[in-house]
């Protein structure tokens, strides 16, 4: 096989081709500005409008509550600091140990300004305790900001169950659903969730798009100000072909979600149940939770991702590391640390997240290839073998 096997949609998708035929126009025959009061510009915003009306009917909400922006890092940059703007007297902010950079990096931010900061755990499987989250919460809390699915492990949390305990003590409550959106059914119109973090590249729509989800009534100040789009929410020139690309993907997302439900969710399966039964000492993060149906985040005792990444890459698969090591650091990833996974395995996690575009014969190619790659990195190993006969130290177990 020679073509590029594709197994990082967690990461960016492809644009779909109906996406990029949708956007084409509107860089040079349809130009015109959205907030222009004549015919050309007037035509265009009736486009941007019915990208908006498509956005909400995927996730079960009101044209209203739709803010386009620019990505997922923004819409949660924007409700956290949007929230905690108009709560000044209250210095408490909850989220979780297993969050997306674009909220877990912003903590010690927050730290800065005198806010304190509660981190809820989550045990061996990546799921949260409810009895934490019930305990820590107080009069002086804020913001509640728990992500719907994890980027790493695919674990859903149970949103709706977090959204009734915040909601019963008048929080707002923000959840990054960025890798949940067009994977799986989201209804605003029923669900307990003010704020809603959606990034285009993560649906087949193109990267430098996204869309806050704010709930009518919720209260919120702009962290873009500036002109009066998006109802002054959110100021800047609109990027309308990016805007028009998101409403058809999110169009697509709904067309697709059944497929997306039984296909790919069967095809990660297989490919789970290809590795854990040809490969010894295979860990699956999250197995037999409520998980994504395209993500799968597999550990192979005893090798660096890193290594197995290089590898894969010779063959044509593209995957990502569930460590940090491409980014210099020998540390674990924060999401695999937070669960408890043991060192020796966390060393060797990697990230593969399907798509509706992925096939059965990619993932034949991918188990033809992977236990000689773990073979060989094991070979080199200075640890597998003290492994296999129960001698590393304690250290490493932890």
């Amino acid at each position: 096989m020679t073509k590029t096997v594709y197994f990082d949609n967690n990461a960016t998708t492809r644009v779909a081709p109906e996406v990029v035929e949708e956007m084409l126009p509107y860089f040079h025959d349809l130009y015109g500005n959205p907030s222009s009061m004549h015919f050309f510009g007037g035509q265009v915003n009736r486009k941007v409008e019915d990208a908006r009306e498509k956005v909400a009917a995927l996730l079960g909400a009101k044209p209203d509550e739709i803010i386009f922006t620019s990505c997922g890092t923004e819409s949660d940059n924007a409700s956290i600091m949007g929230t905690l703007d108009r709560y000044p007297e209250k210095r408490h902010f909850v989220t979780t140990r297993v969050e997306h950079p674009a909220v877990w990096n912003l903590c010690p931010y927050l730290r800065s300004k005198d806010y304190r900061i509660t981190e809820l755990s989550v045990d061996r499987n990546g799921q949260l305790d409810l009895e934490e989250l019930k305990s820590v919460i107080g009069d002086d809390t804020a913001l509640v900001s728990i992500m719907y699915a994890n980027n790493e492990t695919g674990v859903i949390f149970p949103v709706d169950a977090i959204g009734e305990i915040v909601k019963a003590r008048g929080i707002p409550f923000h959840t990054d659903a960025v890798q949940a959106v067009g994977k799986i059914p989201l209804d605003m119109s029923r669900q307990p969730i003010d704020m809603l973090s959606l990034s285009g590249h993560k649906l087949h729509a193109p990267k430098g798009i996204g869309v806050l989800y704010l709930r009518r009534g919720t209260k919120f100040s702009p962290l873009m100000k500036g002109g009066h789009q998006e109802k002054g929410r959110r100021g800047g020139t609109e990027n309308v072909p990016y805007i028009l690309g998101l409403g058809k993907a999110a169009e697509l997302a709904m067309a697709n979600m059944e497929e997306e439900n039984t296909r790919v969710v069967a095809l990660r399966d297989r490919m789970e149940k290809g590795l854990v039964e040809s490969i010894p000492s295979t860990i699956v993060n999250g197995e037999g939770m409520s998980r994504l149906p395209n993500t799968s985040s597999v550990c192979f005792e005893c090798v660096e991702g890193e290594s197995i990444l290089m590898m894969l890459d010779e063959i044509g698969v593209c995957a990502s590391s569930g460590s940090a090591c491409t980014s210099g650091s020998l540390e674990p990833s924060h999401v695999l640390r937070a669960m408890g996974v043991p060192f020796t395995a966390a060393h060797g996690s990697i990230r593969l997240s399907l798509s509706v575009y992925n096939k059965d014969e990619e993932v034949d190619h991918l188990l033809k290839h992977m236990p000689s790659i773990i073979e060989n990195l094991r070979d080199i190993s200075p640890f597998w073998k003290d492994f296999k006969e129960g001698k590393l130290p304690a250290a490493f177990a932890g």
